[in-house]
């Protein structure tokens, strides 16, 4: 069980590894070493989560979720495959743990005090002020 937080573990049994070659740079060892790391969660059929928290997460995985409902996170940052494993596991606890965080507390609306309404409509009279200045002078 890997515990993720706000009382949520997580079964190990649910998460599938795959080994693949990493792109981009990485000399002589790139072509012959599966360091990648391809993490996949199925979201829709976990036991381990609550219903609300499976909405939110499918909302905040966007593209990394499938049709099916399966959340893919790929990780190839190290050049270690341990390195890399531990890479995708956090990022997945990251996102699990977003989706079970709880919502903000509401906003609630204040109104400008009336020291602040005042300075505004001081300065507002002092900018047309120079503004009136820069015209042309009056015909007198």
């Amino acid at each position: 069980m890997i515990a993720v937080g706000y009382g949520i573990e997580l079964n190990e049994d649910e998460l599938t590894e795959t080994f693949l070659r990493a792109s981009g740079a990485g000399g002589q060892n790139v072509n012959k070493v599966e360091t990648a790391v391809q993490l996949r969660f199925d979201v829709r059929r976990s036991a381990s989560l609550p219903d609300a928290v499976k909405a939110r997460l499918e909302r905040l995985a966007g593209r990394r979720l499938t049709l099916d409902g399966v959340l893919v996170i790929a990780a190839q940052r190290f050049r270690m495959r341990e390195r890399n494993r531990e890479d995708a596991l956090e990022r997945l606890l990251v996102l699990i743990r977003a989706a079970a965080a709880p919502p903000p507390p509401k906003r609630r609306p204040t109104r400008p005090t009336r020291g602040s309404k005042e300075r505004r409509l001081e300065g507002k009279a002092q900018r047309a002020g120079i503004k009136r200045l820069r015209g042309r002078p009056d015909e007198g």
